[in-house]
């Protein structure tokens, strides 16, 4: 039996600035056209000097004592509201947490890879978090991961400024670093540009030759603080 389908039937949301006989106080403070202060004037009559500007009398400030109304062309000020708003979403960047995972023994290959990873996502400004992941008597040294965290950063070149120091919670330690500015000025140069289509999708490329040692995930800004151990992959 096929489902019946659902229809939104709440009313479109309504435009809540009072304009025109919308307004309905005795008295309003009036602003011209070109911003000057004409100060208080009976609402009939700030209507009528609407009327012969061809303008419309809009409520700006409805909560002062009397509201303040302005002469304007109240569609010609939506469309302009509505295209800085567009032109701001445009501009807007979103901050995306990569996460890469490495062991404190890791192979000198597979540190080279993972390295490459951080520098291709700092390079997208995207922020990354560097979790080590111990092993049984391996978290008796903990100073092996924080020199391998200390290397790592030393080894981007300039690339990274480190925005939470190393912390240790459970059987894993993590860094998160934050691209710094020379890393800002990069914008899909060099072997970045040849890979940006697997990061479109915000989804980190792995490894050539995936290892249980390192791996590279996505992350939420949520979750931009380190978290406690919650059984991270174990071999």
């Amino acid at each position: 039996m096929p489902v019946p389908r659902r229809f939104d039937r709440r009313p479109p949301e309504r435009d809540t600035t009072r304009i025109n006989e919308r307004i309905r106080v005795p008295q309003v403070r009036l602003i011209g056209a070109d911003g000057e202060q004409l100060g208080i004037v009976d609402t009939s009559e700030a209507l009528k000097r609407a009327q012969e500007a061809d303008l419309d009398l809009v409520e700006v400030a409805p909560n002062s004592k009397p509201p303040v109304t302005r002469l304007l062309d109240y569609s010609k000020y939506k469309y302009e509201q509505e295209q800085k708003q567009k032109q701001a979403r445009k501009h807007q960047q979103q901050v995306n947490i990569r996460e890469i995972k490495l062991r404190p023994k890791i192979a000198d290959n597979d540190y080279r890879t993972k390295k490459g990873h951080v520098e291709r996502f700092l390079k997208h400004h995207d922020k990354v978090k560097i979790t080590i992941m111990f092993r049984g008597r391996e978290q008796a040294h903990p100073e092996r991961g924080r020199a391998l965290l200390q290397k790592l950063y030393e080894d981007l070149g300039g690339l990274a400024t480190i925005e939470s120091e190393p912390l240790q919670e459970g059987r894993n330690m993590s860094m998160l670093l934050a691209p710094s500015k020379e890393a800002l000025a990069v914008k899909g140069n060099g072997d970045g540009a040849a890979e940006a289509a697997p990061d479109a999708g915000a989804e980190p490329a792995p490894d050539a030759a995936p290892t249980p040692d390192a791996e590279a995930t996505p992350e939420s800004d949520a979750d931009a603080t380190p978290a406690p151990d919650a059984g991270a992959a174990e071999a």
